[in-house]
């Protein structure tokens, strides 16, 4: 249900592209890049580094700048191919962002270290040309107005439609999620608390508000294996899992079905169930768009051995009927990647699960899981695809008081590296985790300020956010 993970980028610095050793890559004639720090620690910081592309389009680029401190270094990097030789930073262009078009931006970011002050790059070259914000042409005065002959600015505006819509059927591509674009995308959304406790809460009126009011991309079905849950009457709880996936279909949300397992931690204690519940929702929902599927909630107490051999039998059986959905896999210490056993991501990246089109599972719990949980999710994210399935603002109880800086760092931290995420829950459960007050889903209201808990009104306001699908 609820719990750990962490992750909070360490060490941020250089970033740059520099042209591709290749004949066909193009020159650029005019680029802009915008370098934000956007955390800084002792020892290291984050940086974010967005390009733009204003001259013709090119196949084939690289961002080439010099770090201006000799003790800044880079640690990792995301969404593109990091070198770093003395102070030259080179930064290359993934399969997925290769390609710029006139007003096309790439969106990158590092972790680095310093050993001392932390100064801006200032030059920024883009396959060889200076990143000035112009065309070549004198750069314009910012208090004239725009003319015809003015660089244009970003020409990617969000998709319009559902989310579904837009997006069609996803799959992984390198350690992102991808729309049927080939376009990494991050989805957001709310988790259903345990449908035997709270299935009063999902009816039209409150999946209305979710895909309408808060613009939820996913809706993350938690059904709970023991507890009361499906191991009680397999028929019931998968005919309800399916009922709420078409109701999430209807409203252009992603569905993930979440086989909920808690307790005991050992995902191969259900095996058998996994497999039956697995072959039948495959089979049934096969042709549709927007399923995901979540294989074993929070494994603990038992080695990342184990939970890769419950995987590699679980997923034939779903990949039988439906061989094109993404699939979920959760990680030691309770969706951890390890962390809150004393282990970590390394064991994953040693020996992954031998299947494709899979992301692994990262969960935390703010007021509990902080820097050592971000941390890891940030070395994790440039060599696992992973995906924050459940997430909650509070302590790893479930209650407690939300903690809002801790919480901002997390979806902040999220949102940079394109990592989608639920929150749980979307209940009225009486604890702080809830985004809904006790009694809220005895009426019809799900959405307005009078009926969100503090943490509620949090998460509405992050995930409503307009998204930027990409589509070309």
């Amino acid at each position: 249900m609820r719990r750990l993970i962490a992750l909070l980028a360490a060490c941020v610095t250089a970033l740059g592209l520099v042209a591709l050793a290749s004949p066909t890559a193009s020159a650029a004639v005019g680029c802009r890049v915008d370098y934000t720090v956007t955390n800084q620690w002792q020892g290291g910081f984050q940086a974010n580094v967005k390009v733009t592309n204003l001259g013709d389009p090119v196949s084939g680029w690289a961002l080439k700048f010099t770090m201006p401190d000799a003790g800044q270094k880079v640690v990792q990097g995301w969404s593109a191919t990091w070198s770093q030789t003395g102070s030259a930073v080179t930064v290359t262009g993934a399969d997925w962002n290769r390609t710029l078009a006139t007003g096309a931006t790439a969106d990158m970011g590092f972790v680095g270290s310093t050993t001392g002050a932390n100064p801006k790059p200032s030059a920024f070259a883009l396959n060889g040309v200076t990143c000035t914000g112009a065309t070549g042409e004198p750069s314009p005065d910012p208090t004239d107005p725009p003319g015809p002959t003015d660089p244009p600015g970003p020409t990617d505006p969000p998709a319009t439609g559902t989310p579904v819509a837009v997006n069609g059927q996803l799959r992984v591509c390198g350690v992102r999620l991808c729309n049927q674009y080939d376009r990494p995308i991050q989805l957001r959304g709310m988790s259903t608390h345990g449908i035997q406790w709270f299935d009063q809460c999902y009816n039209g009126a409150s999946l209305d508000a979710l895909a309408k009011d808060w613009k939820s991309d996913l809706f993350r079905v938690a059904m709970y294996v023991q507890e009361n849950g499906y191991e009680t009457d397999p028929a019931r709880f998968t005919s309800r899992v399916n009922s709420l996936v078409d109701m999430a279909e209807a409203r252009g949300m992603y569905a993930m079905i979440d086989f909920h397992t808690l307790t005991p931690g050992d995902p191969n204690y259900n095996l058998s169930r996994a497999k039956t519940f697995f072959a039948s929702v495959a089979a049934r929902n096969a042709d549709k768009k927007n399923v995901i599927y979540e294989i074993a909630n929070e494994p603990n107490g038992v080695s990342w051995a184990a939970i890769k051999t419950y995987a590699e039998q679980v997923i034939p059986v779903i990949r039988a009927a439906d061989p094109d959905a993404v699939i979920i896999v959760g990680t030691r210490g309770w969706s951890s990647l390890g962390v809150s056993d004393g282990s970590s991501e390394s064991e994953i990246i040693a020996n992954p699960v031998n299947a494709t089109n899979i992301m692994y599972a990262f969960h935390f719990y703010a007021a509990s899981h902080k820097d050592n949980y971000r941390a890891t999710l940030s070395r994790a994210a440039s060599k696992l695809p992973l995906f924050v399935t459940e997430f909650g603002t509070v302590s790893a109880t479930g209650g407690g008081a939300m903690d809002r800086a801790s919480s901002t760092a997390w979806l902040d931290l999220l949102d940079q590296l394109g990592i989608g995420y639920a929150n749980w829950t979307f209940s009225d459960a009486n604890e702080g985790s809830a985004a809904l007050k006790p009694g809220t889903c005895r009426g019809s209201d799900y959405s307005s300020s009078g009926v969100l808990t503090e943490s509620g009104a949090f998460i509405k306001s992050r995930v409503s956010t307009p998204d930027s699908f990409p589509t070309s």
